[in-house]
């Protein structure tokens, strides 16, 4: 069973994208902040990372570059989930070193492709 962890500061958006998640057959591991987030990743090593962009203690470009400057590397695919909507921030964040960006609100019906593809699944 892939893991994934879910780095994201809103319940409802946490409860919505590990509920569609864990339906589609994927176990969660939840981070409600930027520390929390780069703890669990460093201790759990996910198969993939959700990062929400605007956290209440580190921003996630932050979160990014400090997982990409850690153990976990490039290793993990790690896909943007934003409302980040401005001319110019999905190119941003996917030089920045995500694998992918996925924009708020979340469509449930799409969700999971677009990780599958991101991720490179079948």
């Amino acid at each position: 069973m892939k893991r994934a962890l879910v780095i994201e500061d809103n319940e409802n958006n946490m409860k919505l994208i590990t509920f569609i998640l864990e339906k589609k057959g994927y176990s969660t591991i939840r981070a409600e902040n930027g520390k929390m987030g780069i703890e669990l990743a460093l201790k759990e090593k996910p198969d993939f990372i959700l990062l929400d962009i605007q956290l209440p203690d580190m921003d996630g470009l932050e979160v990014l570059k400090k997982l990409r400057k850690s153990e976990v590397d490039c290793k993990i695919p790690i896909i943007a989930i934003t409302s980040y909507a401005m001319s110019g921030d999905r190119k941003r964040l996917l030089q920045a070193g995500c694998n992918g960006y996925i924009e708020k609100p979340i469509d449930p019906v799409t969700i999971i492709n677009q990780i599958r593809e991101i991720t490179g699944e079948e």
